[in-house]
């Protein structure tokens, strides 16, 4: 069992920020983990569990221990007729998962392409991109309890999936390590195409899960920043979901505003157009500024720290509200 102390947490979060934790664990076997939290460094402090960095801003130093799961392993569990279940550990990169699934033909998360970060965190987050969620892949997962140290299922129907949301965000906050996740794939491919520009990238009217992959992958990759490049953390905001006789208002002021069916009554506008309507796209401020090709990314262009980004960010979100009558809510977890 090996910890570090003051390392600076640069090189572990897509935003580039230089914060740094008192304490740092990588923990590569769950038994490891156990008798970390039993250690009397973990004791009376608070722990964040980072997975690739890619959903959180640092606003301080952390005065607790941060722990990086760095378990790996994928295991096809069983199929049964056209489903495959495959169990990831909570260490994996989420996009080389993917293209495990793709590459095997098993389908079902070839639309999740390149989302960034490690498979323990997509279940918290639920995560989601062109027309499909992570709750329409998920079975289980096993979790450590934080005060029994004592592992746990949960089911899909236990995780209580919203839009990018989980118990794990709300009641359940904190009171859970995610250890592996478990995905009903299928070998019967159900196509998600409708969603974005998909079908203008696809070559063919019958594409393959990997062509789909491949797709995603440019469609993205032609509108996102690499954080290698221009530190950012993907999309900062989320889409808001508003009540259908608040958007028919709304509609007769802002005619052209693009909107989805999101439940009974309910319609989700994208946070991005709202975002470039009010003319930020590829503003910038004290080094900080919206990318000019996606307005829902914010990036870190000149070594901003953690509070200039945040305020800038709510500056974005006033002036949506001002315009709009909307809140659009952080996606990224402040610390």
């Amino acid at each position: 069992m090996s910890y570090k102390k003051l390392l600076s947490l640069k090189g572990y979060n897509t935003f580039s920020i230089d914060a740094k934790s008192l304490y740092s664990f990588f923990c590569y076997k769950e038994d490891e983990l156990i008798d970390f939290l039993k250690s009397s460094i973990v004791k009376k402090k608070q722990y964040y569990i980072l997975g690739g960095g890619s959903n959180v801003l640092f606003t301080k130093d952390y005065e607790g221990v941060i722990i990086f799961m760095q378990n790996k392993g994928i295991e096809i569990l069983e199929k049964e007729g056209n489903d495959v279940f495959i169990k990831a550990s909570a260490g994996e990169n989420w996009d080389d998962f993917v293209k495990f699934c793709t590459d095997n033909d098993f389908g079902g998360v070839e639309n999740l392409s390149l989302i960034p970060g490690n498979v323990g965190a997509t279940p918290v987050q639920n995560i989601g991109a062109y027309g499909v969620e992570l709750k329409d892949v998920f079975w289980e997962l096993e979790a450590l309890n934080r005060q029994t140290l004592k592992k746990e299922i949960f089911k899909n129907e236990d995780c209580k999936f919203s839009y990018r949301e989980s118990v794990f965000k709300k009641e359940l906050k904190d009171k859970y390590i995610i250890l592996n996740v478990t995905f009903k794939l299928s070998k019967l491919h159900n196509l998600k195409l409708d969603y974005g520009t998909i079908k203008n990238v696809l070559k063919t009217n019958s594409p393959t899960i990997s062509e789909i992959r491949n797709a995603i992958i440019e469609i993205r990759e032609s509108k996102l920043p690499t954080p290698e490049e221009f530190p950012n953390a993907g999309s900062f905001f989320k889409n808001p979901i508003v009540s259908k006789s608040f958007f028919e208002d709304l509609k007769i002021k802002f005619p052209n505003l693009v909107s989805y069916l999101a439940g009974e009554n309910k319609i989700k506008l994208a946070a991005g157009q709202l975002i470039d309507l009010c003319n930020w796209k590829g503003k910038k401020e004290n080094g900080v500024g919206v990318h000019e090709k996606q307005a829902l990314v914010i990036v870190n262009y000149e070594n901003a720290n953690g509070n200039e980004i945040l305020n800038f960010s709510k500056k974005i979100q006033k002036s949506v509200f001002d315009k709009f009558g909307v809140e659009i809510e952080r996606e990224v977890t402040i610390i």
